[in-house]
């Protein structure tokens, strides 16, 4: 294996290949962004360098400011909600279901492989109010209460975006962070168990250590891909009522290939990059000191 290692041409032999392919898929398109953010115009009209204008008006575009603080807030709340949510059910199926968790565990994990268009019309259904009441405005209207435009505020239709995602992702988050608690020696709890580390005691101060990787991993994949959200939303309100549940990457296509302004979409594209990447940069910086202190 030293030998192996200590191959310059072995290791580009095993290496490189997919260094190459990474380098085509994902570093080549992200640089190639880059420069359409200095230009302005489209494939019809041709692109001329403007420099730093569309970074510029980044910083004066309303639309932006607003896309910008949903994607955050949205990115938060369902970020905490996804791995909150997965891990419960992960210590639920480990501590309570123990061996006979296989099928709840696949019930709860059947809407992850759901069409999002499929689960976006049942949350339409189930929470309209015209031309029909859905089953939650008639529930509404049976104990008294009028019914409500669950998608004509804003307010309400963020948190219907948010039951919807939650419930269509906790059951992938529970496998994963079930997978991490599978590893915890059965020994380890067993001994905290008879010092008298029970319940709460026990997860706070075993359970959530030993799996705090895990855990970690969990947090930096959800919040990079709830910062990234697109389909559910264009899918459930389409960024409405006006532009309030709209995130970065709807504004952004709707930028480019609605408007045709694909130098601006590419200057909103990078900054959604940049964001991605200074999160998951403190997210690491983070784990490195004070979430080893909670480990």
């Amino acid at each position: 294996m030293n030998e192996l290692l200590g191959n310059r041409r072995a290791i580009a032999m095993l290496v490189g290949p997919a260094l190459v392919i990474y380098t085509a898929v994902m570093l080549v398109p992200v640089f190639w962004s880059a420069g359409y953010s200095l230009t302005t115009g489209n494939a019809i009209t041709g692109y001329h360098l403007t420099g730093l204008a569309n970074i510029r008006r980044l910083f004066s575009d309303p639309n932006v400011r607003t896309a910008l603080w949903f994607t955050l807030r949205y990115a938060v709340v369902l970020t905490v909600g996804q791995v909150l949510f997965g891990y419960l059910l992960a210590l639920f199926y480990v501590f309570v279901l123990k061996r006979a968790s296989a099928v709840i565990r696949t019930l709860i994990f059947f809407p992850v492989v759901l069409p999002t268009v499929a689960v976006a019309l049942m949350f339409q259904n189930l929470f309209a109010v015209a031309p029909v009441n859905g089953p939650v405005n008639s529930f509404l209207s049976f104990i008294g209460y009028h019914p409500v435009d669950w998608f004509g505020t804003a307010g309400h239709a963020f948190w219907i975006i948010i039951i919807m995602d939650i419930w269509r992702s906790m059951g992938f988050y529970a496998v994963l962070l079930y997978a991490g608690l599978v590893d915890i020696p059965d020994s380890t709890i067993e001994a905290a168990r008879i010092d008298g580390a029970n319940g709460l005691r026990l997860v706070r101060h075993i359970v959530v250590p030993l799996s705090f990787p895990v855990l970690l991993s969990s947090i930096i994949f959800s919040i990079n891909g709830t910062l990234k959200v697109f389909d559910s939303i264009l899918a459930l309100t389409n960024g409405g009522p006006g532009n309030t549940s709209t995130p970065l990457t709807l504004y952004m296509f709707n930028t480019s290939f609605s408007y045709g302004e694909y130098g601006y979409g590419a200057a909103i594209a990078l900054l959604l990059t940049i964001i991605c990447l200074v999160v998951t940069l403190a997210l690491y910086r983070w784990s490195r000191t004070g979430g080893q202190e909670v480990a």
